[in-house]
């Protein structure tokens, strides 16, 4: 039997209600964490990603002597303390050097993990240029064969793109276009780059537009998987009702998104609109007689019915 423990404070109370499901969920919090030994290239890696992350990224300074692939309960636990779905996971072994470990929960239980070694690494420090804003939504460019390849593999770009896609916006202003994170997929190996946008004059309205190298950047060899089942990631992906959008009737859009509406009128009468008088709309002598005729044949029924 499980112990449910009940708030006593009303700090407790809006504490638990912050972690239970939502209609409309918020943003993703990853959580960043280091094993029992690490190597200073791990170490820097979860440091650069938790800064470009922040506010939504939580970082365990201390080790934690745990592995992932063999007992997820540590991993579920850290990250229901921290309220986090997603969590990047570093550790370094002489049979596994650089590595880092990647995936999401739901349900607070382990959904998919995937397990990287980092070569190439660069790190934010080493370029020498100005970053972008903190809490920046970044733009992603995903690319390569390699994603392609198999069912495995679009499962692991839909996990980077929902690990590194940051929060949810309605609106997107163009000067708060700031980073770019760029991942291709070629030769076995994925190339996670990182840009900040340079917009320059141009001599018109629409500025020109530059990349800049901004770090960090890594080569990622895939090492191994842990994907969810197919009936469960249904189940994950799957929509409260109340969170579909209600469908208006009439209303359509078209392939380039115009927005196309049916109104339903009920028929004219033509002859009783009022219009500019005319000669040419002027009703001819033999309209009218025809049209008397049968005004005065409509009032003789009504005149006999009233008799009968």
């Amino acid at each position: 039997m499980q112990r449910i423990v009940k708030p006593k404070t009303q700090r407790g109370r809006r504490a638990l209600d912050k972690k239970d499901p939502k209609i409309f969920e918020n943003s993703k919090n990853a959580l960043m964490f280091k094993g029992g030994n690490t190597s200073q290239t791990v170490t820097q890696v979860l440091k650069d990603w938790h800064t470009l992350k922040k506010p939504n990224a939580t970082l365990f300074s201390k080790k934690n002597a745990t592995k992932p692939f063999e007992d997820q309960s540590s991993v579920e636990f850290f990250a229901s303390k921290s309220d986090s779905s997603l969590f990047m996971f570093g550790s370094h072994s002489k049979k596994r050097p650089h590595n880092i470990v990647i995936g999401r929960l739901f349900d607070g239980q382990v959904l998919d993990m995937v397990e990287f070694g980092v070569t190439n690494f660069t790190s934010l420090q080493d370029f020498k240029t100005l970053k972008s804003a903190t809490g920046i939504k970044p733009c992603l460019a995903v690319s390569g064969d390699f994603f392609e390849e198999s069912d495995d593999n679009r499962r692991i770009k839909n996990l980077l793109i929902d690990f590194f896609r940051g929060p949810t916006v309605e609106k997107i202003s163009l000067s708060g276009l700031e980073h770019v994170i760029s991942i291709t997929g070629a030769n076995g190996k994925i190339y996670l780059r990182s840009y900040r946008i340079l917009m320059k004059k141009s001599g018109s309205k629409v500025p020109r537009v530059e990349l800049e190298a901004m770090g960090p950047a890594a080569d990622l060899v895939l090492r191994r998987t842990r994907l969810a089942s197919d009936d469960l990631f249904k189940r994950a992906l799957k929509k409260p009702v109340t969170a579909k959008p209600k469908k208006k009737k009439n209303i359509s859009r078209d392939d380039l998104g115009n927005k196309l509406g049916r109104i339903h009128m009920n028929t004219q009468a033509f002859d009783k609109l009022q219009v500019r008088k005319v000669k040419g709309l002027k009703r001819k002598k033999a309209e009218k007689e025809v049209n008397g005729t049968d005004d005065e044949a409509k009032k003789q029924k009504k005149e006999e019915s009233t008799d009968a």
